[in-house]
């Protein structure tokens, strides 16, 4: 899933190269490409199937060059994961009617790579032995309000580290999220999911009707040349709604896999100063040049070639990129959206 605008990212991540098209860590990869390169070890290339905006699919081929065209589903309009989800679903079952799918988000941080491909491989088992939903869980390492969490419920029958999920909590507040960590009942919520394609295609028969229904409508014509003129015209008409909202908060058959992968869903940046080295006053730079006198705990960024000279910040995030220069309280970075929004209102599309 690649076609997400990264708006909490601003001024960074903007509507013509959102987050998951950016090298954040001077790698020479963008997040795209890592996680491209981390799948590769569980399949081949050829069953790569990549969802995003048809805004994207240009970045996507000049980034992916070896990623068969046919393979980028283009979508016609902004409808968050769950109709990502079921034209995928529908367009891989088309090409395999016994197919089993691991859905990824493009823009995540993960350090553990081999424990990566251990957790999918045994997800995969897992879900093809039946009708089953499955999510990877990680353990919480603080009371994170930005993450979903999921409630551990009845171990599996085959797998003690496979659980039933009991409940989904998305976003908590602060008080609710301490709570959850001193449980020990509750993992967060990655967003990636395992299933096999015609488990989550009757899940959205069951569950989400109004989108079923759109895609329902195209059986026949995926995987064929007439795929995409049905798409153009039926995906605007989809409701916008997330696949956690649609299945996995009221399907009976979700069941949660706990790993420990070094992961970090890179949304923030408040998650990508928790991610990157430190210097002895806690502050992160990122490909910039900095002079920072009485500053802590602050994250600087901005385009290659500019030095950033600051005093007396602390627990902030300066950002310049471009036509825009973010100056904004980490513990405030939720609001950035807002902000956005605000900076579209009045001074234009150009700035975001």
């Amino acid at each position: 899933m690649c076609g997400g605008v990264g708006t909490r990212f601003w001024p960074f991540s903007r509507s013509h190269k959102p987050k998951q098209f950016l090298d954040f860590f001077g790698t020479g990869r963008s997040l795209l490409q890592m996680t491209y390169d981390r799948i590769l070890a569980i399949t081949d290339p050829s069953r790569i199937i990549l969802v995003t905006n048809a805004a994207y699919k240009d970045i996507i081929r000049e980034q992916l060059p070896d990623v068969n065209p046919e393979n980028i589903l283009s979508e016609p309009a902004r409808r968050n994961t769950a109709p990502c989800v079921c034209w995928a679903a529908h367009h891989i079952i088309a090409k395999d009617p016994d197919a089993s799918i691991v859905t990824l988000p493009s823009d995540h941080l993960i350090l553990r790579e081999s424990e990566f491909h251990d957790v999918i491989r045994k997800g995969l088992e897992f879900v093809e032995e039946g009708d089953r939903l499955l999510t990877i869980g990680l353990k919480p390492k603080s009371p994170h309000t930005g993450y979903g969490y999921i409630q551990l419920g009845s171990a599996s029958a085959t797998d003690s580290q496979i659980m039933k999920v009991k409940s989904f909590t998305e976003k908590p507040n602060r008080e609710m999220a301490e709570v959850f960590l001193s449980t020990g009942e509750f993992l967060w919520n990655s967003g990636m999911f395992i299933w096999r394609a015609d488990s989550i295609l009757r899940a959205f028969d069951k569950y989400d009707h109004d989108t079923a229904a759109v895609f329902d409508a195209g059986r026949g014509l995926y995987g064929t040349p007439r795929e995409m003129e049905f798409i153009d015209t039926a995906f605007p008409s989809a409701p916008s709604n997330s696949i956690d909202y649609a299945i996995m908060e009221k399907a009976d058959n979700v069941y949660v896999e706990s790993a420990d992968l070094g992961w970090s869903d890179l949304g923030t940046w408040n998650a990508l100063y928790e991610t990157s080295p430190k210097n002895q006053e806690h502050n992160v730079t990122q490909n910039c040049k900095v002079l920072a006198q009485n500053c802590e705990g602050t994250l600087f960024a901005a385009g290659e070639g500019k030095i950033i000279v600051a005093s007396g910040l602390k627990d902030y995030i300066v950002a310049d990129q471009g036509n825009a220069l973010l100056i904004y309280p980490l513990a405030e970075e939720q609001k950035i959206r807002t902000v956005v929004n605000e900076v579209q209102s009045r001074f234009g599309e150009e700035y975001v």
